[in-house]
C-alpha cells in the first residue's frame, strides 16, 4: 500500500509538472499577450547602422543645449575610454538639433548667407564675441572657450569621432519659410539649399521629436 501511495503521488507530481510545462509552452508571445512592441520603419533604419556596444541620444531644443551636448558627447568618449577601456567605435552617439538648436545643423556658408533668419530661429542668438548675428556656425569654430557651452568642442571634432547629428525637418522648413519671406525665393528652393548644406555627419529627419521617440525604441538611452 505504501508503494502504491508513493507511485500515485509521483504520477500526480509528474502530471502537474507536465501540465505546467505544456501551459508554459502555450503562453502567447509578448505581442500576442497585448504587450507593446514598437513598429519599425525603414526611415529610422539609420539608427541601427552601428555595431556599438552602447547607444546614447541627446535631445536639444535651445542654442545653449546644442553646444552643451557637444561637450557631453566628448565627455562620454573620455569617461568610457578611461573607466571601461572602450573605444569610440564602441559608442554610438546621436545629437538631435531641433526647435531653436536646429539652426546649428547648417554650414558656415548658410550662416554667412542667411544668418539673420538662422539667428532668429535660434532665439535671436548672437555671437558672444561680436554681440552681432553670427556670420558662421559658432559650433564649427574654436576659440570661444567658456563663452559658449561647448567649451571649444566642435561639431567637426565630434563628427570625426562618429557622433551623428539629426536635424529637425520641421524646423528646417520653418527656417526656409522665414528666408523665403525676406528673399522672395520659394520655400522649396531654400529648403533644398539648406538640406544640401548640413554640418558633417548630419541628416535631415522628418521631425526631431519623432526621432527622439524612435531612437528610444531602438535602444538608445536618452538625455
Amino acid at each position: 500500500r505504501s508503494f502504491l501511495s508513493r507511485l500515485a503521488a509521483g504520477a500526480g507530481a509528474f502530471g502537474a509538472a507536465f501540465a505546467g510545462s505544456a501551459a508554459a509552452s502555450a503562453q502567447p508571445s509578448p505581442a500576442q499577450a497585448g504587450h507593446f512592441v514598437p513598429a519599425r520603419h525603414t526611415e529610422d533604419d539609420w539608427l541601427d547602422e552601428t555595431t556599438a556596444k552602447h547607444r546614447f541620444f541627446y535631445d536639444t531644443m535651445t542654442a545653449e543645449a546644442g553646444g552643451q551636448a557637444l561637450f557631453f558627447a566628448r565627455n562620454f568618449f573620455v569617461a568610457n575610454a578611461s573607466g571601461y577601456n572602450l573605444t569610440d567605435a564602441d559608442l554610438a552617439q546621436v545629437i538631435c538639433l531641433r526647435h531653436a538648436s536646429a539652426s546649428f545643423g547648417f554650414s558656415d556658408a548658410m550662416w554667412a548667407k542667411y544668418g539673420n533668419a538662422l539667428s532668429a530661429r535660434a532665439g535671436n542668438f548672437l555671437d558672444p564675441r561680436t554681440k552681432q548675428v553670427p556670420t558662421g556656425n559658432v559650433y564649427l569654430a574654436t576659440g570661444y572657450g567658456e563663452a559658449l557651452r561647448n567649451v571649444n568642442v566642435t561639431i567637426e571634432q565630434m563628427a570625426r569621432r562618429g557622433v551623428r547629428f539629426a536635424v529637425c525637418g520641421l524646423s528646417t522648413r520653418a527656417t526656409a519659410q522665414l528666408i523665403a519671406q525676406k528673399s522672395g525665393a520659394t520655400v522649396e528652393v531654400v529648403l533644398k539649399e539648406l538640406s544640401a548644406n548640413l554640418v558633417p555627419n548630419a541628416r535631415i529627419v522628418p521631425a526631431g521629436i519623432v526621432t527622439v521617440s524612435r531612437a528610444q525604441e531602438r535602444g538608445y538611452t536618452f538625455a
